[in-house]
């Protein structure tokens, strides 16, 4: 019995260290981040959102704003890892959903004083693409009927003034 015991101890000592699970950092919304700023201040925080904007480009670092649906930040990222970002929101794209882990800054003393995010590592979650535009037909035909019935105002405004001038 006490080798059975053993044997049950052996194995679960080997299979403690196997056994971890890894769990995703909770993802914060940025609003959330802005709202809780003192608390979170220099804290290893997680958002993710879609890239806006442009990469703006410092040299070894670059800027990238983000937007998760509730706010925009501003982070600042290593511009190797800034490059693999290929498409950024616009009125014409949607830009790629990326997932940043780094250090959130109340008001960052290296960089004036903004409140933004160092961001240790960035991945792609989703990659972006242009919007397809497109009017629906009831829209047009508002339009068209608008354009026409202003048109026949202007006229008949015209033809009016046209008639007391002669009289």
């Amino acid at each position: 019995m006490r080798k059975i015991i053993q044997a049950f101890v052996l194995t679960i000592l080997i299979l403690i260290p196997f056994s971890t699970s890894a769990f995703a950092a909770e993802t914060v919304e940025i609003n959330s981040l802005i709202e809780n700023a003192k608390v979170l201040d220099k804290t290893e925080v997680t958002v993710q959102g879609e890239a806006i904007g442009e990469m703006l480009n410092r040299g070894e670092y670059s800027w990238v704003n983000i937007n998760d649906g509730t706010n925009a930040i501003g982070i600042k990222l290593k511009t190797a890892d800034a490059r693999q970002i290929t498409h950024y929101g616009d009125y014409k794209n949607k830009g790629d959903t990326i997932k940043v882990i780094g250090i959130f800054n109340r008001a960052c003393s290296e960089d004036g004083g903004e409140t933004d995010i160092h961001g240790e590592s960035v991945q792609i979650v989703k990659a972006g693409e242009p919007v397809k535009e497109s009017v629906p037909l009831p829209k047009v035909i508002t339009a068209v009927l608008l354009t026409v019935c202003a048109a026949a105002v202007v006229l008949l405004l015209k033809k009016r003034i046209h008639d007391e001038q002669i009289n």
